[in-house]
Formats: C-alpha cells, structure tokens, sequence
C-alpha cells in the first residue's frame, strides 16, 4: 500500500489560502468566518481557563458536557443517548473522523464514499486499508438515487460515510434520501458514519434529520458534531461523538491513542453554549441567510450562475453555462491573482470523474468583505 500521507498532495484549501495571502486577495475560499464568535462562550472558556481546571479531564469528555450534548439532541433532533455511555468528545471532527474510521475499518473492507468530500476521508480511509467506493453526485441538486447506491454497495461493504448537510455542495438531504440510505446500509449490514458538523447551519426553515433517528438506524450509525461550526468558533476544535455502546467502546479506544483528550476549559463553554436558547440559533441561522443572500444576489447580478445554498457556510457557481473554456481550478487560480478574490474549485473534493465547472465561495463573512469581493469579482467575466 505504501505510506498513504507520504504521497498526498498540498490540500487546495492551502494552495489557495497561500495564493491569497500572496496577492493580498480577499479569501473567500476557506470556511472559517470573520467574527470573534458569541462573546457569552468565549468568557465562559476565558473564566474557566483562570478559575477552573486546566489538568487532564477525563478522556471520554467532561461529564457537563456530555450531559449537555445529549440533551441538546434529545432536544433538536428527538434523540435520546445515555451521555455516559453513547457520547464521546474529541478534539474536533477530524479527530472523530479519523478515530472511527481507523477504528472500525480493517484491511479489505469496502467504504461508500460520496464525491464531492471533506478531503481527510479517503487518506484515513486508506491509512485503515479500507477500499473507497465512489458514488458521483452532480449539481444542480446533488441528491441520492436508487441506481447509484445499488452500483455501489457489494457483499464487502461494510462502512457508508455520509456528509450532511454536504460540504461544498451546500444541499440538506430530505428524510426520502436518507431512508434510501438507510435502507442500503440495513441490506448491507453496513455501519454509517455521518459528518453532522453542519447541523445547524441550515436555511429557510429547513430542519436537518440525523440519519441516527432514521428506523433501523440507531445501532449501526456514528453522528459526528462540531462545536467550532456550531459557535463559529473553528479554532477551538472541540468534537463530539455519539453511538451505540458497542460502537461507541471501539471508538473511544481509538481516541486515548489519538490525541485522549480535549482542553477542559473548551469544554465547559461549549457545555454552556449547547444549553443557550433556541433563539441564539435561529438568529444565528437567519444571520448567516442574509449574508448568503447578499453574496448571492451579488453574484448573479454580475453573472454568475449560482447554485441553490441550503446549508453550511458556502454556495457554489457553475462556470459551465458561461462557456469560459476553463476549468473550475484554473478559474479559480487566475481570479485570485488577476482579481484577488480566492475561491475553491469544487473538482479539489472529488477522485473519480471530478465535476470540473463548479466554483465555492464563503460567505460567512462580513458585508463589507462580501461588498469588496463583488466589486473584484465584477470585472471577471467578459463583456
């Protein structure tokens, strides 16, 4: 097999960013906003740092905090896990990703793995010996069907790894999608390992549905959480994860020879966020619509075909109406150094028979940052 990391390229996401910091461009590439984040949690974490415990805390994640999560389920999603024996707090997404896909694949099994992806899956999933099996979504609505899952799965399928809402193409998969998968993975005997850090960043009045809480679905699913994309707090990587306690017991003896534990004082601020009132995040979400809109409207007042954003921090153009004759990464390449805005070329999330016309932009930034960027961006296109 070979070393795995050894061979993989600079990821896109630091081609890019390195390319903005080069060009002084707006980076609109990356997904991490331009706010502090909700001032409440973050002197909730600075009191905790100077007054409370800085040592080890236990490595399945502060009892609080636990609790906490399991209650913020129980009460967003109708999901009841026990916190001591069903929730696990790691640090960050990626830690969780990595410790379930390291832990549960062994060499020669078969994992689903849908394109357009959060670049880390398929490495680990390698680095594990497992087989990706790619499943193409294509835009404009990047939905699952029957005959994709069937070319897909085999008696070797044991792992699905599912993102939603998806990450870069901004969709929230409706329950009729997740009941096909869910359908798939029981026929199968497949376990999922789903990448909810998206969860509540979703739109006009959308509602995302774990695929945890899907029929048949409670003792073969991973739900992995983010508190970073929850309180846009990116670089306080503080994960959470929750399963069935068979699964569970796997995954957390991945995690003590991962990174064991997570900054304490993190997480007591993150217990207290989790217990703000439903207002913090409707408001949050309602914040975050508008400033889709205003990048939105922007572009397609300029030209840009824009794609529909349901969720997540971003919304894509696809050039291939445009008739550029350019690919989304050269597109990409040449506006950020002749007109100093960075984007993400969508092909960077796929292996296998990229869609290679579709751009990504972030637009969790602020007005005035989303205002410079158009007024660049409106001298891309000819004429």
């Amino acid at each position: 097999m070979g070393n795995v990391f050894a061979n993989l390229p600079v990821t896109i996401f630091e081609v890019m960013s390195q390319l903005a910091r080069e060009h002084d461009a707006i980076n609109l590439g990356q997904g991490f906003p331009d706010g502090p984040g909700p001032e409440d949690v973050r002197l909730k974490a600075a009191e905790a740092v100077l007054n409370g415990y800085n040592q080890y805390p236990s490595m399945m994640g502060l009892p609080e905090l636990r609790q906490a999560i399991a209650a913020h389920y129980a009460h967003w999603h109708g999901v009841e896990l026990d916190p001591m024996t069903e929730v696990m707090v790691t640090s960050g997404a990626t830690e969780a990703l990595a410790g379930s896909l390291l832990g549960l694949i062994e060499p020669g099994d078969e994992v689903v793995v849908f394109q357009p992806f959060y670049d880390a899956y398929v490495p680990l999933i390698r680095k594990a010996g497992g087989v990706p099996r790619f499943v193409r979504l294509e835009p404009p609505h990047w939905r699952l069907d029957d005959d994709m899952l069937r070319r897909a799965f085999t008696p070797k399928t044991k792992f699905v790894i599912f993102n939603n809402p998806l990450n870069p193409a901004a969709v929230v998969y409706p329950r009729e999608d997740l009941e096909l998968l869910a359908r798939y993975c029981q026929a199968f005997d497949a376990i999922a390992i789903c990448d909810e850090v998206w969860e509540h960043i979703v739109f006009d009045g959308r509602a995302h549905i774990p695929l945890i809480a899907i029929p048949g679905m409670r003792e073969r699913t991973v739900k992995i959480g983010s508190a970073g994309k929850i309180f846009a707090l990116t670089g306080w990587k503080v994960g959470f994860v929750c399963a069935a306690p068979a699964l569970l017991r796997v995954l957390a003896k991945a995690h003590q020879f991962l990174t064991f534990t997570t900054p304490p004082n993190l997480q007591v601020a993150v217990a207290y966020g989790l217990g703000k009132t439903d207002a913090f995040f409707t408001d949050m979400r309602a914040d975050l619509a508008r400033s889709r809109d205003r990048l939105s409207s922007g572009l397609m007042s300029i030209g840009f075909p824009v794609l529909q954003s349901q969720g997540t921090y971003f919304l894509n153009v696809d050039l291939a109406p445009l008739g550029l004759n350019q690919t989304d990464e050269e597109f990409c390449k040449r506006v950020v150094i002749e007109h100093k805005v960075a984007s993400i070329p969508v092909s960077s999330f796929y292996e296998d028979d990229p869609v290679r016309s579709v751009v990504r932009f972030c637009f969790a930034k602020t007005d005035a940052t989303i205002d410079a960027a158009l007024e660049r961006l409106s001298h891309v296109l000819p004429g």
